[in-house]
């Protein structure tokens, strides 16, 4: 009977340390189960920050190019009003030297006409002391008789030179 209990012990026995070992196993599958889950809420929410991160930077990112198609849209219209005003600029400046060669013709016509009606001699006196560049172009305001006679009362080498001069200067346009 010794025999017999101590095989019931036995058999009492294995069976408490299957139990054991299989409570151990679920125990550690659970447990690894547990912190299973507890990586997947993590590797969840780190998945959200993502989501979220990406939707802010790509909400940013069309923020800016918006506000760099505005920035595009205000240099294009002052690089128009800059083309405007140089248009308008270029047109007063030509406008301007219309005027301005008015007045460069009036004035040499008032010279001319002083000269016209000065008698040669007086002429030749004041021409005298100008340079030659000077004289020849006031010369080449008036009609070639009264040249000749205003050169005629000039000193041989001053006339010479405004002669040189006049071959040089182009006719004027009346």
């Amino acid at each position: 009977m010794k025999i017999i209990w101590v095989l019931v012990l036995g058999i009492v026995w294995l069976q408490g340390a299957q139990a054991t070992k299989s409570y151990e196993c679920t125990k550690i599958f659970e447990d690894r189960k547990n912190e299973l889950l507890v990586q997947l809420e993590r590797l969840d929410e780190q998945r959200q920050s993502l989501d979220t991160l990406k939707r802010a930077t790509e909400d940013l990112l069309r923020k800016k190019e918006a506000l760099l198609q505005g920035k595009d849209t205000k240099v294009d219209q002052k690089l128009n009003e800059i083309k405007a005003k140089e248009a308008s600029i270029k047109k007063m400046l030509d406008e301007n030297k219309k005027v301005l060669d008015e007045m460069k013709q009036l004035k040499a016509d008032k010279v001319s006409q002083a000269y016209g009606k000065m008698k040669p001699s007086a002429a030749a006196l004041i021409l005298s002391e100008m340079s030659a560049d000077e004289a020849a172009a006031i010369l080449t305001t008036l009609n070639s008789k009264g040249v000749g006679q205003i050169l005629a009362k000039m000193e041989p080498k001053k006339g010479s030179e405004i002669t040189t001069k006049l071959r040089k200067v182009p006719e004027p346009i009346k």
